[in-house]
């Protein structure tokens, strides 16, 4: 790291003003303060709060909280390919080079792409490069299925960080997430590849008989249509060639197919907990999401009509990406409702609202995703309705 030090330290003279590479400054900035810590100090006079905390080391613990998930992702990649191809016995080291050949190019291009716009828009903009993306360039490829195509990682990823964010100003103005602006992209522009047998990689030619690419949703949702059980159709799918696949325990576990994060929801509580204990992350909208989810899928439960009406509201917890949503994405610090009894409010919708797409709208099986950016939009709402009724409880006690 000296080594590095030293040669940023020699070339920061042609950066600074007057330099050949003036307007590279931010650029050159943005490399330095991402390795080291900056050496500038406030000051500005008076009283100042001191904190261990900046934007650099929360975007960090958002991004190791994410690591469980990306792990176990990576090999249930592997595992999902040998199973499919009717190897289940492949050994671990196997299956971890299937997910890492995988996964990784679609980091990188996330990384890559997401980064570089965020160079040129600081150039261009002459202000330092924010460290949000850090995390943004993590979920990405977290939600996409493991078999996307690349150029459409690079697309979307594009999209997201341009009209989702820089074209509100940059970190901190953007509406609605970034991360799930790609993913909805993706979905409306090109949803054949983001349906189907996507969610597992199976290789040139290497299929298996009896292989189908449904998911614990899709077969939720047909059998609305045909009336079967929805738990027994879960216990005897992929009955030739991985029988119990859709297990409850599998589902909690992440032992499925599904997006490249999303699968496990144990890992999911796992990177709660890492963020509920650094204070990155708000414990009250993932257990509200959680919650409205689930009471919506006990009130369902009693309504009754069709199979999927009928399924254990607890299922509704473990299919999907309801889990990875609840802690990473409606936890979202800009995005999300900023009162504290918003936050209640915010992620009980959400939670509702998820339940509400998957069973009603077949044509969006995972409600998560829409049901998160329907409530970006209205969380200043739920906010300005808080902070209005206070402001009336407080001049109610004042009259008195």
């Amino acid at each position: 790291m000296k080594f590095i030090r030293n040669q940023l330290d020699k070339v920061k003279h042609s950066f600074e003003k007057g330099g050949k590479l003036e307007k590279y400054f931010y650029a050159y900035e943005a490399i330095d303060t991402f390795l080291f810590a900056p050496n500038t100090t406030n000051d500005v006079k008076g009283s100042q709060i001191r904190d261990a905390i900046d934007l650099k080391r929360l975007m960090i613990t958002v991004v190791v909280a994410m690591l469980p998930c990306l792990l176990f992702g990576i090999w249930n990649v592997g595992h999902q390919h040998f199973l499919a191809i009717g190897q289940p016995d492949a050994a671990l080291g196997d299956k971890i080079w299937i997910g890492v050949v995988q996964v990784v190019p679609i980091i990188i291009v996330s990384y890559g792409v997401g980064l570089g716009i965020e160079f040129v828009f600081a150039t261009l903009r002459r202000h330092a490069v924010n460290e949000g993306f850090l995390v943004t360039g993590m979920l990405i490829p977290l939600v996409m299925p493991p078999d996307v195509p690349l150029w459409q990682v690079a697309i979307a990823t594009a999209f997201a960080v341009i009209i989702g964010k820089e074209a509100f100003g940059g970190t901190g103005m953007n509406v609605v997430n970034v991360a799930l602006t790609a993913r909805a992209f993706l979905y409306f522009a090109y949803p054949t590849d983001m349906s189907g047998s996507v969610w597992t990689y199976l290789g040139d030619g290497k299929t298996i008989a009896g292989y189908s690419g449904a998911t614990p949703l899709s077969i939720a949702g047909d059998a609305a249509t045909t009336g079967a059980n929805v738990v027994e159709s879960f216990s005897s799918f992929g009955a030739s060639w991985n029988e119990g696949v859709y297990s409850f325990s599998n589902l909690f576990m992440g032992l499925r197919p599904g997006s490249i994060g999303e699968t496990s929801t144990l890992m999911c509580l796992i990177g709660a907990a890492i963020l509920i204990a650094t204070g990155a992350g708000s414990w009250k909208i993932i257990v509200s999401v959680f919650g409205g989810a689930y009471f919506m899928g006990l009130f369902l439960n009693l309504v009754g009509g069709n199979a999927y009406l009928e399924m254990p509201a607890q299922y509704h917890l473990v299919i999907g990406g309801l889990a990875f949503g609840a802690v990473f994405m409606a936890t979202d610090p800009v995005t999300a409702a900023q009162t504290e009894s918003g936050k209640w409010v915010y992620g009980l919708l959400i939670g509702m609202f998820t339940v509400l797409i998957r069973v009603f709208n077949p044509a969006y099986p995972e409600g998560i995703m829409l049901a998160i950016l329907l409530m970006n939009v209205f969380a200043p709402l739920i906010d300005y309705f808080v902070v209005s009724a206070n402001k009336k409880r407080r001049l109610q006690r004042a009259t008195v």
